[in-house]
């Protein structure tokens, strides 16, 4: 007899305290991934949607492309330029990156 006999082990006593134990892991990186990355993202976005819904003609403005100038027209979904002297740009409001305080472009 080379090989022993094997013998199934009696069940657990906690069967449902067991199975909740080993998802618990995966369970704890979900609360993690969720408060590290999808929370800061959403807030972000948020923050976005709010500064694009407020812009109004005067605002000093960078868009996504590096490109600064003053609104000097807002429409639903695109937002006029001044970049230079007589020269509009018009954008989508979504490449808007940052609004500037007012004054930054007069002493770049």
């Amino acid at each position: 007899m080379l090989i022993s006999n094997a013998y199934a082990q009696a069940a657990g006593a906690g069967g449902l305290e067991s199975s909740l134990t080993s998802f618990l892991p995966i369970i704890l990186m979900f609360v993690v991934l969720y408060f590290l990355m999808i929370r800061p993202q959403m807030k972000r976005q948020k923050e976005q949607r709010a500064m694009m819904d407020a812009l109004a003609k005067g605002d000093e403005v960078v868009t996504v492309g590096g490109m600064l100038g003053r609104v000097t027209k807002v429409a639903d979904a695109y937002v006029t330029l001044d970049v230079a002297n007589g020269t509009e740009v018009v954008v989508q409001k979504a490449a808007v990156a940052t609004l500037l305080p007012k004054g930054t472009i007069k002493a770049l």
